[in-house]
């Protein structure tokens, strides 16, 4: 009666679970159909007030101005797929066998290249297509090549380790609160301000989603040290 039970409810569950993604997936083409054919959006109004932002660039306009609340909470819900990915299991080791050849080569020539380039595209992102995302993406696959490479990198502390993670999160949300208390509203950047707080949130945002795309991608949080003998 148990097992006929728990198949009930689990049959019940998925029922329930199909039709509220069958709700969320018609809210969404209903939103969607609903848009004007010939809208223009705000297009004109983002491109005419492009200089009190800070950046050059309307992309890095709108997610540094604009929509800033949802590239706060993008970072919120990066940090949150590591803390899952963390919950579940402990990273597995790293292969202790040499690389290939043809891996040992790419990790040698590719790595520094991709740090440079993660740089370049963080400073560019001001005034062309860049910015913290893209730059955190480039640094994630120069760590995922020196991770797969099994090469031995230089210890970090663990404290200094999470700091960096949550570096992007805490400078975003520390820039918002500064302005605020300046008599602003939450992350509205004063023109005079704007590119340097800017500047700063990317430079810690690209670190902070390099490093957390990195760990996801290593599968599970990071063993514990090993006790020292007695």
């Amino acid at each position: 009666m148990s097992d006929a039970h728990a198949a009930a409810g689990a049959l019940a569950a998925r029922a329930l679970l199909w039709i509220v993604l069958a709700g969320a997936g018609a809210m969404l083409a209903t939103a969607v159909l609903s848009l004007p054919e010939d809208g223009l959006g705000l297009a004109d109004e983002t491109l005419a007030d492009l200089g009190r932002t800070g950046v050059e660039h309307p992309v890095t306009a709108v997610l540094m101005n604009y929509r800033a609340y949802d590239t706060l909470l993008e970072m919120a819900v990066l940090f949150l797929a590591l803390v899952g990915v963390w919950s579940m299991a402990e990273a597995r080791p790293r292969p202790t066998a040499p690389p290939g050849l043809v891996l040992q080569f790419l990790t040698q020539l590719l790595v520094p290249f991709l740090i440079l380039f993660a740089g370049y595209l963080l400073w560019a992102g001001a005034h062309e297509p860049g910015g913290a995302f893209q730059a955190g993406a480039v640094l994630a696959a120069a760590g995922v090549l020196v991770t797969l490479s099994g090469a031995q990198l230089p210890s970090v502390p663990r404290a200094l380790h999470r700091s960096l993670l949550l570096l992007g999160l805490v400078t975003f949300a520390a820039a918002g609160v500064a302005v605020q208390l300046g008599g602003g509203a939450f992350l509205e950047f004063p023109p005079s301000a704007a590119k340097a707080l800017i500047l700063a949130i990317e430079a810690a945002a690209g670190i902070s989603i390099g490093l957390g795309l990195v760990a996801i991608f290593e599968g599970g949080r990071p063993s514990e040290p090993e006790s020292a003998p007695r």
